[in-house]
């Protein structure tokens, strides 16, 4: 694929995805208790937004390696939200449905996050997917 016509991160589907999830994770934990406030809503909200963040900082870095340690910190972010979704169903802090939601919004971000990283690897592109 070529880099040809993305010019902001948000062209980027990675990013787009990552985002995605991201407001959804905000939409879910503002049911999460009061309780939670300084702990796993909290933790949930700054793992999520580091997703689409680290996408966004790498995206004009210069150098492959550079890009990719950025989006290396995304995809571990990204893990970490795999594991409050599961914290959160268990705890029933939300239910089987919505933390199934998250849980494939969570992979499709995922699915292009790794083709993104794919893709600079493979020198197919470095801007944009």
């Amino acid at each position: 694929m070529s880099n040809r016509g993305t010019f902001r991160f948000e062209d980027v589907m990675a990013w787009q995805k990552a985002y995605q999830f991201t407001l959804s994770v905000y939409k879910a934990t503002k049911e999460f208790p009061e309780s939670e406030r300084f702990g796993l809503t909290s933790q949930f909200q700054r793992a999520a937004i580091s997703i689409p963040a680290n996408i966004a900082e790498g995206y004009k870095r210069i150098g492959k390696p550079d890009k990719l340690r950025f989006l290396n910190i995304a995809q571990g972010s990204l893990e970490e939200c795999r594991c409050y979704i599961n914290l959160a169903k268990d705890l029933e802090y939300t239910n089987i449905s919505l933390a199934q939601e998250l849980y494939e919004k969570l992979e499709e971000a995922s699915k292009f996050l790794n083709l993104y990283c794919k893709g600079i690897i493979n020198n197919n592109f470095t801007d944009g997917l």
